[in-house]
């Protein structure tokens, strides 16, 4: 987004001092100041309070938009604007395409504190319209938390709990100089060209918001953002002690730098480390964390950091969602398929000796910070693995996406790192398309996200997770789906060779028999030998079961999916035969 630097925009919930801090900073600044609450109280002649009552929100935030589109026309004016004017898309672009915005941030009882104390003190004073409940302290964390992934989109965030308005103002008016470069500073943010008024762009690193019924947060890509992990943290209003979980592996790489991270942001750290594999999501290891948890006395407004891949997030996830009926957590993906799909959604869980993942639930981390500097560490086999769920995405939805991939396979394999973080963050955004419309996988939208995973969970527990990584059994099992596409007069027979050629430029296997680009990676095959009455009764126990029939996912042609229950069975195993040479 190209930017001007004109104005300074103070936003924060309610109670965090926004109109004070934006006056005195407008007079040190010796700038204007203007209140987008206070213009609309003027222009109507109500105060806030009465206009909610008497024309309701929605009335209210029309004339919040005409506010601030009209404060958004001055130049060098410090604009304070109510809590929730920062959630609309389009406030929210005009306000950072004409200045920088600051948030102001404090912790939910500080805020009780503060408004509560206020009205108390004044009879004259109103609460917020929007807290005049019962319950004002659990509503203030609800509606604070439901704007936490817009609040994150500032360009600085201050914490505002033991400071004073001055010392707030200090602060804004300091940040406001390093951002704008107007004040020296030793190490300039690369990403921002420095002279007042000079266009920027910002927040190049949120590749999509997630946002379901329940949880709304930002994903993040881009190179170098695990170094910023702990910044990230604070400005989505993350606050006490971590909890790293990881396992081995990645945490022999990465564990030291992120726990000084997340000390260098205020946050007090333990790291819990499990063994890599996927036979380490299991009950037995989620108690291991209860009781590393209890040990440590974690408390509810904890945080849980995921550290690695999508058995690490699912795991964490698991932990995140069951201790203290809920803890906040954030999702740092260290491989490629859960960059682009574990991460994303709030499907967390364990896997059950009969099947994977069937006891979880869906519980959404607060941000998710994809860094793909990390993927130059993973291991090839794991690498090429994580293909498979982002050919998948532009399979199901977007085709211009999987044309995307087929133009630059080559590139995209060798992790040149304009074109890889381009297809992480599209493939992120994709994936966060399908889970905001369906968080819960109730309304039919989200089954689409399944294309192939029918065919590749029986592969996994046919063979006790022991033989194929989740990525190649997806791989075979799109194969299979595209297949019995064509088998049923959905899709043409060019859509499948597109397909099938697209995985095996990437390295995927696109059948059972043994490939050649799984021998060059040193592959060792599994002994366990596949037998397909144990892979068809392996699909009957998936999740995706409906009335007692498998939802199957297919294609009618490159990027359009449509969902289908009554398939032939004699078609279905004619694909099976198909896929293992028999």
């Amino acid at each position: 987004m190209d930017r001007r630097i004109d104005n300074l925009v103070i936003t924060g919930f309610s109670g965090t001092g926004k109109s004070l801090v934006a006056k005195e900073a407008a007079r040190r600044l010796n700038w204007d100041y203007l209140d987008t609450d206070e213009e609309i109280a003027r222009r109507t002649a109500k105060p806030v309070a009465e206009i909610f009552r008497q024309d309701g929100e929605g009335r209210f935030r029309e004339l919040e938009r005409e506010a601030i589109r009209r404060a958004c026309q001055k130049r060098q004016t410090v604009i304070a604007i109510g809590g929730g004017a920062i959630v609309d898309p389009q406030n929210y672009e005009l306000l950072a395409r004409t200045g920088l915005i600051f948030c102001l941030e404090a912790k939910p009882e500080t805020i009780y504190e503060r408004l509560f104390r206020a009205a108390a003190r004044s009879p004259k004073t109103e609460v917020r319209p929007l807290l005049a409940v019962d319950d004002p302290l659990e509503r203030i964390r609800q509606l604070k938390a439901s704007r936490q992934p817009h609040y994150a989109k500032a360009d600085w965030t201050i914490h505002t709990d033991d400071l004073s308005i001055d010392e707030v103002a200090e602060e804004v008016v300091r940040a406001w100089r390093l951002l704008s470069g107007t004040h020296p500073h030793p190490n300039p943010l690369p990403s921002r060209e420095r002279k007042s008024g000079s266009r920027l762009k910002a927040n190049d690193d949120v590749a999509c918001v997630v946002q379901t019924k329940t949880q709304s947060y930002p994903v993040f890509v881009g190179y170098g953002l695990l170094n910023k992990l702990g910044e990230k943290m604070k400005q989505a209003g993350l606050s006490g002690t971590a909890t790293i979980i990881s396992d081995e592996n990645v945490f022999s790489i990465y564990g030291d730098t992120v726990e000084r991270i997340l000390k260098e942001a205020g946050f007090a750290v333990n790291s819990s480390v499990m063994p890599p594999g996927e036979e380490t999501k299991s009950m037995d290891h989620a108690v291991k964390i209860y009781d590393f948890l209890v040990e440590h006395r974690a408390e509810r407004d904890d945080i849980i950091v995921a550290l690695g891949g999508g058995m690490v997030g699912d795991l964490a996830g698991f932990v995140a969602a069951t201790f203290l009926r809920g803890m906040p957590w954030v999702q740092a993906p260290t491989s490629l398929v859960a960059m682009v799909d574990a991460s994303i959604g709030g499907k967390v869980g364990i896997n059950h000796a009969k099947g994977k993942n069937l006891v979880g639930a869906f519980y959404q981390p607060n941000l998710v910070l994809a860094d793909p500097e990390t993927l130059n560490t993973l291991p090839e086999r794991e690498l090429t693995s994580g293909w498979a769920e982002i050919v998948k995405h532009g399979l199901i939805l977007d085709e211009e996406f999987f044309e995307f991939l087929e133009s630059n396979v080559s590139k995209l394999a060798k992790l040149e790192p304009k074109l890889l973080a381009r297809a992480i963050a599209r493939s992120a955004a994709i994936k966060a398309q399908v889970v905001s419309q369906d968080e819960k996988e109730r309304e039919g939208k989200r089954t689409i996200l399944n294309y192939g995973h029918t065919v590749a969970h029986g592969l996994e527990a046919a063979t006790r997770y022991k033989r194929f990584l989740h990525g190649e059994a997806v791989a075979i099992g799109m194969v299979g789906a595209a297949k019995l596409s064509q088998r049923l007069g959905f899709l043409p027979a060019a859509a499948v060779e597109r397909q099938q050629a697209l995985l095996q430029k990437f390295g995927l296997p696109t059948s059972l028999r043994a490939e050649a680009a799984s021998q060059r990676r040193g592959r060792q095959r599994s002994n366990l030998k596949l037998s397909l009455a144990e892979v068809t009764s392996a699909m009957e126990l998936d999740k995706k079961m409906k009335g007692k029939e498998i939802r199957w996912v297919l294609l009618q042609d490159i990027g359009q999916a449509v969902i289908r229950s009554d398939l032939p069975k004699k078609e279905v195993l004619a694909v099976l035969r198909e896929l293992a040479g028999r």
